[in-house]
């Protein structure tokens, strides 16, 4: 006999389902309704408005792929009774965003909001009042299952959730996808850590770290919206494909005003157009630069001659020399910004004058002060004493004038690496040098040691490991009065500037007040997978903890050779093609055109790093240097060995084969034609 509609609890859940989304669609309704045509002063705030309106909007759309809620808590009592009226017994159904009834009553609950934390965080041990903890499975956007945890029943044992497991390994296609289903207790705590603090997040393959930092984002969002309205939030990624890769995390859960920018387009001062040599890169990269960068600055400051007279009508009022190399002493002692201690000048000039007028009787204002500063006498002395300076400019004499290098590098560069940082070919101008990214980070430098940058709220730095100790300057300047979640792991440090230590990477940003929390549990990566790729791990980085996959599934892992080159490898690519999910070939950057050509050739369709996939193009073929934080359901790595040899030295090229053997959610195919590392056998 079947169950009666009305008895039936996925029948009840689905009616709610579809209740919650028609609730949805009539608070998108009531926004796309408002009429502001009386409510705005002038065309300015109607215009402001009108995009918190389109905002607004985006922010409620029903995305019909997408579960509107995937769990449900029942209370034993009322959250917050003791404050707030309300029976026992509350029921909330925990979802990407709030949702409510013509009434004003919730239906579903922002995950983000304290009452929902229990979803993540309550067990046997600790229920939280929680009696029930109920997980909804989900095909597509519709509801096919539940499963249920009595949290206070003693009698049952607690166990994997199967749902959650599914939802770990479910295949993906696209780009990114959010994590808010499946947060466990040690990731939850890191996204919902304070605003004031920040934190360092070291995890290894698989282990959440990016999707953490982004879902810390959106909760700082949620619970300090005004705050960081005002000063803005910024994600930082390594580069335009892996942006690419996670930007639909954030919208998905009601979020769309987070700026998302590499570290190259933060100091965007010049047109990169030139590389360094690696030896190069790294001194240019040291953080003793900063101290080159302030000595050169500050070389151009210089005492003064004489001393300077100011006509005003009928009288002459004279600043001895004495008393203009005190005020110049006074400024350089404040450590504050050159340029704010140029425009600060004047005025001490202008002050000084001022007190010799009320000691003669007058009674001067500001305005007398403020026309004193702008006297030609004042400003050419002030020209020849704290001169403007060019950051650019500063940075190019210093890569091309080998003496006045010399001159302020002394004790801080060795001759050698002054050498390896000057220029063969002097540029004749700015625009015309071939500035290399770590040039820019040097004109970023010296910009703010001549003018404050501007601070953010909060920054997320992710795949941090790689970035040199001026480039983590350069990050931390965007969050001097804010906050930073730092995302990173030792392990996959791939360039020769590569971060050693978290305490020492911290050192740099300014945030050496910083938590450091480690992941360890992998959710992403099989555990044949990373059983494998562990093996690299005492050569790489010794002191790391590895991963322990928690996935039940051990995954599709095969080792072959490929006697016959690319042929095989297209074989392995076909074969993959044929089981559900995306499949990434990645593989040493120069052999990509060659593997290119032999997927034309055999008629595979595929597309290049931070293009979009689709169901009828489903292969990514990705060069190993752009594999960082990347993910496909399967991967077929091609030869290992070459992988290696494609880097400047055996530890940067295992860290690199350590990330492309890392990239897979279900299963990996390695093929090699040559021996493998050694490393790996």
């Amino acid at each position: 006999m079947s169950t009666p509609v009305h008895d039936d609890p996925l029948s009840k859940e689905r009616s709610h389902l579809a209740a919650s989304r028609s609730a949805l669609r009539a608070m998108r309704e009531d926004v796309e309704s408002l009429d502001i045509t009386d409510v705005t002063a002038n065309w300015v705030n109607a215009a402001v408005l009108e995009s918190q309106i389109e905002q607004r909007i985006k922010a409620l759309a029903d995305l019909s792929e997408t579960p509107l809620f995937f769990g449900r808590l029942d209370y034993l009592h009322a959250p917050g009774a003791e404050q707030a009226e309300g029976g026992e017994g509350e029921r909330f159904y925990v979802g990407r965003r709030h949702v409510h009834d013509a009434d004003g009553d919730p239906m579903v609950i922002d995950w983000r909001a304290p009452v929902s934390q229990p979803f993540y965080r309550a067990s046997k041990k600790d229920p939280q009042d929680v009696s029930l903890r109920r997980r909804f499975g989900y095909t597509g956007g519709d509801l096919t299952a539940y499963e249920d945890e009595h949290l206070l029943d003693p009698a049952e044992a607690a166990t994997t959730s199967r749902l959650l497991q599914q939802e770990i390994e479910r295949p993906r296609v696209g780009p990114m996808r959010d994590i808010v289903a499946t947060i466990q207790p040690e990731q939850d705590e890191i996204v919902r850590a304070g605003l004031a603090g920040s934190v360092c997040v070291q995890g290894g393959p698989g282990t959440g770290k990016t999707a953490v930092g982004l879902h810390r984002v959106a909760y700082l969002l949620y619970a300090h919206r005004e705050r960081l309205a005002r000063t803005g939030t910024l994600v930082i990624g390594p580069n335009r494909s892996f942006l690419h890769y996670i930007e639909q995390v954030l919208p998905a859960l009601g979020e769309l005003t987070v700026r998302q920018a590499t570290v190259d387009d933060l100091v965007a001062h010049v047109e990169v157009r030139g590389t360094d040599e690696a030896a190069t890169a790294v001194v240019k990269g040291d953080a003793r630069m900063a101290e080159v960068l302030r000595r050169a600055l500050y070389s151009h400051v210089s005492p003064p001659a004489e001393g300077v007279v100011v006509v005003r009508g009928s009288r002459r009022w004279r600043v001895p020399v004495y008393e203009l190399e005190e005020i110049v002493r006074e400024l350089l002692a404040r450590d504050i910004r050159y340029g704010a201690a140029r425009e600060a000048l004047p005025q001490r000039i202008a002050h000084a004058v001022l007190v010799q007028m009320e000691r003669a009787g007058e009674a001067p204002d500001d305005r007398v002060q403020n026309a004193v500063a702008r006297n030609a006498a004042v400003k050419a002395l002030v020209k020849s004493v704290w001169p403007q300076v060019d950051p650019a400019k500063l940075v190019l004499r210093l890569l091309t004038d080998a003496d006045f290098l010399a001159a302020h590098a002394a004790g801080i560069l060795t001759e050698e690496e002054q050498k390896a940082v000057l220029w063969a070919k002097p540029a004749r101008s700015v625009k015309s040098a071939r500035w290399s990214p770590a040039d820019a980070v040097l004109i970023d430098e010296a910009t703010d040691l001549i003018e404050r940058t501007h601070s953010l709220g909060h920054v997320v730095l992710d795949e941090a490991q790689d970035l040199s100790p001026m480039q983590y300057r350069a990050v931390g300047r965007r969050c001097t009065t804010g906050s930073a979640t730092v995302l990173g792991d030792l392990a996959q440090g791939t360039t020769p500037w590569a971060t050693r230590s978290w305490a020492e990477a911290l050192g740099h940003l300014g945030k050496g007040e910083a938590v450091v929390e480690e992941l360890t549990a992998g959710f992403r990566v099989p555990t044949d997978v990373i059983a494998y790729a562990s093996r690299l791990l005492p050569h790489i980085a010794p002191g790391l903890t590895p991963v322990a996959s928690i996935r039940e599934n051990p995954g599709f892992f095969d080792i072959r050779t490929a006697p016959d080159g690319a042929a095989d490898v297209v074989a392995a690519c076909r074969e993959l093609l044929e089981r559900e999910g995306s499949v990434g070939l990645i593989a040493a950057d120069a052999r990509v055109p060659q593997l290119a050509k032999a997927l034309a050739a055999a008629g595979i369709g595929h597309v290049g790093p931070g293009e979009e996939t689709t169901h009828a193009t489903r292969l990514t073929l990705v060069p190993a240097s752009l594999a960082k934080g990347l993910e496909y359901d399967y991967v077929v790595l091609d030869e290992p060995r070459a992988v290696v040899d494609g880097e400047p030295d055996e530890r940067t090229g295992l860290r690199r084969l350590y990330v492309a053997l890392t990239r897979a959610v279900s299963g990996l195919i390695v093929t090699h034609a040559t021996e493998l590392p050694p490393q790996l056998t």
